[in-house]
């Protein structure tokens, strides 16, 4: 883990070298490094799920999908991060001199914990929205049955819909599929949470 001081500001490229030698994974927020706590077995068995299903969905078109160690650099506003699923468009944006940092994902997805939930629908979300290439956001509650929808539809405009009924189809609108909510949380048993 990178040891952390309170008066210590990084430069992105102090971050990254201190990342790749780093045994757990970090967020970059403008100069902080921030510890990514680690998941729970339901949040990551709904991220393999969403990945599962959008793997097979989206075989043999023009797109990627990457799961939880892929990292996201986001110039507008120095943040460097690791989205729990990404689905690019091909083909990928790199960031420049780098070969494992990606900067344009269409869609994000990210399954909520507790302590992560107001980052990711506020800082997280509104830090996002300054990747041009960003158009669908999705929220995945690990503790029940809700999905939270986001789409852009124009510049600085977003609907939202969201999904408590496991029967009920999600449509995608960044490319052309629909996944049953309840498929998202398969093998989750919520009495035992």
């Amino acid at each position: 883990m990178i040891a952390q001081t309170e008066t210590k500001n990084y430069t992105p490229e102090e971050y990254l070298e201190l990342e790749i030698a780093s045994e757990t994974r970090n967020e970059y927020r403008n100069g902080e490094i921030i510890p990514m706590t680690g998941g729970t077995p339901d949040h990551n068995e709904i991220a393999g799920n969403l990945h599962t299903l959008l793997k097979l969905a989206l075989r043999g078109q023009s797109y990627r999908i990457f799961i939880t160690d892929q990292r996201l650099w986001i110039p507008e506003v120095s943040l460097y991060t690791y989205p729990d699923v990404m689905v690019l468009q091909k083909p990928i944006e790199l960031q420049i001199g780098r070969k494992d940092t990606v900067l344009n994902p269409g869609f994000i997805a990210e399954v909520l914990s507790k302590s992560t939930q107001n980052y990711d629908r506020s800082e997280k979300f509104a830090s996002y929205r300054t990747i041009p290439t960003f158009q669908e956001y999705l929220l995945i509650d690990q503790y029940r049955i809700h999905v939270e929808h986001y789409v852009k539809t124009d510049v600085n405009q977003w609907i939202f819909s969201e999904y408590d009924d496991p029967n009920v189809t999600l449509s995608f609108s960044n490319f052309e599929t629909q996944i049953l909510i309840a498929d998202l949380y398969e093998n989750i048993d919520f009495n035992n949470q």
